[in-house]
């Protein structure tokens, strides 16, 4: 066991995958210039109106529009959904994404 100065919590990153039959390359376009206010298209974690966003991918799949995001951690994803779900119904969007925590980010 770890003595007490040296034990931390252990925050796990989340990642998010969201794919629906009702989600377009154009919905998801739209949803990027209202989460950024006004961008065409994002390209930094600053980008997004909250901090902690790891990594952002977004494409068509063989089944739809899929987008994967990984978060710091629940909380910072948390905090992006508050401003993301406004958005998403408003434009006719009300599936819920896959949402697990990673058990293994690793990036360049």
């Amino acid at each position: 066991m770890f003595p007490p100065f040296l034990r931390k919590e252990i925050v796990m990153p989340i990642v998010a995958v969201f794919q629906s039959s009702s989600f377009t390359q154009e919905k998801y376009e739209e949803t990027v210039r209202q989460v950024t206010g006004g961008k065409r298209r994002v390209e930094s974690p600053s980008d997004w109106p909250v901090p902690g966003l790891l990594a952002h991918a977004a494409g068509q799949g063989e089944k739809g529009f899929r987008v994967v995001d990984v978060w710091e951690s629940e909380d910072a994803f948390r905090r992006f959904g508050e401003k993301l779900v406004p958005i998403l119904k408003a434009i006719g969007v009300d599936d819920q994404p896959e949402v697990y925590p990673a058990h293994t980010f690793v990036s360049a």
